[in-house]
Formats: C-alpha cells, structure tokens, sequence
C-alpha cells in the first residue's frame, strides 16, 4: 500500500523565487543554518562553491570520441568527471552486483554529494549505503563540475544538451567504462531525481531499483517552467552578456541570485534570520559576491537541458521498483497538485512517500540534508531485500 503522507504548507511562495530551490544546491554544503538571527551572518559568510576535498574518494575521467547529442550536435572529446567510494564486489558470474549510482542536482556536482553531511547520513559504515558494503558511483553531469561544459571554452557554441544526453552519458559510463552490466539501485536528487525517473524508462532491466528525490515525473510546466525562463531571460537581456561572450559575470545574473538564495531555508528560518533591514542588506550583498565566481553560460544550459524531460508515456512500462520521495514544505513540487497520486498508480512496483515539513526543514533544499530523510533511504534498500545494519538518523 502507498504511504501517502501528506502535509499542507502554509506559506505560499512567488514562483520566481523558487528558482533558488534547484539551482547550485552546492550552497547547502554549507553549515546547517539555526534559527537564531544572530547566525545570519556567519551563514551569508559561507561561500556555497567551495567544497572539501574528500579524500576517502577516488576520482576519474571517462572520454568518449565524437559525442553526438539527441540534437544533431557533435564534441570532439567529451569528458565525464567521476568519482566513487567502496569497492566492487563480483557475483559467482563474474559480474559487479553492488554497484549504486548517485546523481546531484542541477549546478551541483558528485563532490556535492561527497559532503560531510552526506557521508555521515548516508555512507558511513552501518548506514543505507555503507560504502565499505557498497560501490558508489558519483558522476558530474555534462555541463557540470569537472565533465565538459560550456565554460572550458567553448561558451554558447557548446553544443545543447538535454537530461537524455545526461542520461546516456551516465549509461556509458556505468556499462562500457566501469563495465558494471546492472546496478543494484540509483538515488537522484531533483535533476537526478528526474534522471532516475529517465533510467528506469530507458533501460528497464539496469538496476533493481530506483529512488527519485524531490523530483515528479512530469515535464517541466507551471512555476517551475516559468522561473527558469525567467532566469534565463534576466541573463540574455543583460548587455553584458554578449551573446555569451562576456568576460565578467552579467549583472543580470547577479542580480537575480539573491532572489535564489531567499529561498534556500524556508519562510519560518529566513523570518528570524532576516529580522531587519540591515540584515537583509548583509544577506543580498554575500549572496552577489558568491554569485560572481558562477559562469552565467553555464546556468543557462543547465536550466534549458530539462526541456526534453517528459517520462509520462513510459510510467507504465517500468519494471524496476520505484520509491519516490518528496517533501511536504518544498514550494518547488507541491503537494496541492497531487501528482505523485495521480501517476503513481501507472508504476507497477512504485511507491511514495511525501516526507512532512517541520521546523528543521528546508523545503525543496531538505535534499543537501540527508540526515532528515535518510531512513527513507533504509526503507527503499531494504525494499530490494538489503539489510541496513544501522538504523539511520531519522528525524
């Protein structure tokens, strides 16, 4: 039976600020905000781009030749930027059966996913995917981190790319680089959330399992369409931006970044965190100076690659489980539209869960926190028959 628990949100949003939800979630690699105002200014303090070096990682690049894109676009050389933790383990045939691919969000990268936070929640020994049990594969998108992207040079002739192309690049690097013919399970989170949902259409006998998080299968529509035409319009409008030939970041961009980083906490934190003017003037003037170092080509392809995105037609067809999880707080994918309702009886081993907001949550951002949901995570791998040795840190 479905676990539907639902949760109205009090606050309605404007949807151009929801922008802030999907967009360089790398910001919630930074300290986990109170509630107390007088931790405001440590919080805008926090630069969202810089991450530690996990060391426990092993890094790689993965080049395919003469990429062609669904468009019809073609890249010489192609990188896809990658790293992984655990260890392989081989099966009486000689095939690796404990392979887990985890897919970032949108700006992010696999170095996201590699936080502290992360680690502790959910890689650390005992819990949903130790990775002394499991091998993980944490790639960077195209477009994203250290894969090939429009700001190593090629700027707005980079050739478009769609989720698909997201998809059969992680495809390809998963069977002919790794050479892992079937995964025990992907976990995505929003744009990797949406990839999952693309996996288990695409390649219905890869992996025993796939959990989207804070992601609906769906196209793009509505507030979430409108935002990121939004954005993208605040850029290409700018003088600066030149076509995408700018040397300095357009004003269009930075200007609408404090917008984003309103909404990274909630309607409840931001209102103690904000009490006055002054403060907000702090909070607009650190979110401008960690917009600069942000390529604004790079966000442009990033929010126009979903426009592919529809897995409606194929929800059927799924044979894979499915466990979805959404938030109830999360403005981005609300649940007054009741979607997870309506398609998720098409899935024919699928299941969801609407996790109910609180005090400690951070709408569409409670997806950097793992350690608020990470017992869903036990739930879906014990779901594929896996023991989970540790009870997670639910909260």
């Amino acid at each position: 039976m479905q676990n539907k628990l639902t949760y109205r949100h009090a606050f309605k949003m404007t949807g151009v600020f929801l922008l802030a939800i999907i967009l360089f979630p790398a910001l919630a690699c930074a300290q986990r905000l109170r509630r107390e105002g007088d931790d405001m200014q440590a919080a805008t303090n926090s630069s969202p781009w810089g991450q530690d070096h996990n060391t426990t990682a092993a890094e790689a690049d993965a080049w395919f030749e003469n990429y062609r894109f669904r468009d019809g676009e073609t890249l010489p050389r192609l990188r896809i930027h990658y790293a992984t933790l655990g260890i392989p383990r081989r099966n009486p045939q000689g095939q690796i059966d404990n392979a887990v691919l985890v897919i970032h969000w949108t700006g992010a990268d696999g170095s996201t996913l590699l936080s502290k936070n992360y680690m502790e929640a959910l890689f650390a020994p005992g819990r949903p995917l130790d990775a002394t049990r499991y091998f993980l594969i944490f790639p960077d998108n195209v477009g994203h981190g250290k894969s090939s992207k429009p700001s190593d040079g090629l700027k707005g002739a980079f050739p478009k790319y769609g989720y698909a192309d997201m998809v059969d690049l992680q495809h390809r690097l998963v069977t002919e680089t790794l050479g892992i013919e079937h995964l025990r399970a992907i976990l995505g989170m929003s744009m990797g959330g949406m990839n999952a949902w693309q996996w288990a259409e695409a390649y219905p006998d890869a992996m025993d399992g796939v959990m989207p998080v804070v992601s609906m299968p769906i196209p793009i529509s509505g507030r979430n369409m409108l935002w990121r035409r939004m954005v993208i319009d605040a850029i290409r409008s700018d003088p600066q931006w030149d076509g995408g030939n700018y040397n300095s970041p357009p004003q269009g961009w930075l200007n609408a970044f404090p917008l984003m980083r309103m909404m990274l906490d909630g309607v409840p934190r931001l209102q103690v965190q904000v009490p006055d003017g002054p403060a907000a003037d702090r909070f607009i003037a650190e979110a401008r100076r960690q917009a600069a170092p942000v390529d604004a080509n790079d966000i442009l392809y990033s929010l126009s690659s979903s426009a592919d995105y529809d897995p409606r037609p194929g929800l059927a067809a799924i044979k894979t489980k499915v466990y979805a999880l959404n938030f109830a707080d999360d403005e981005f994918n609300p649940v007054e539209l009741h979607v997870l309702e309506e398609v998720m009886p098409k899935v024919p081993q699928g299941r969801f869960v609407v996790q109910p907001g609180s005090a400690e949550s951070f709408g569409h951002l409670t997806m950097a926190h793992p350690e608020l949901w990470s017992e869903h995570v036990a739930e879906f791998m014990r779901s594929l028959g896996d023991e989970v040795l540790q009870s997670s840190n639910a909260n």
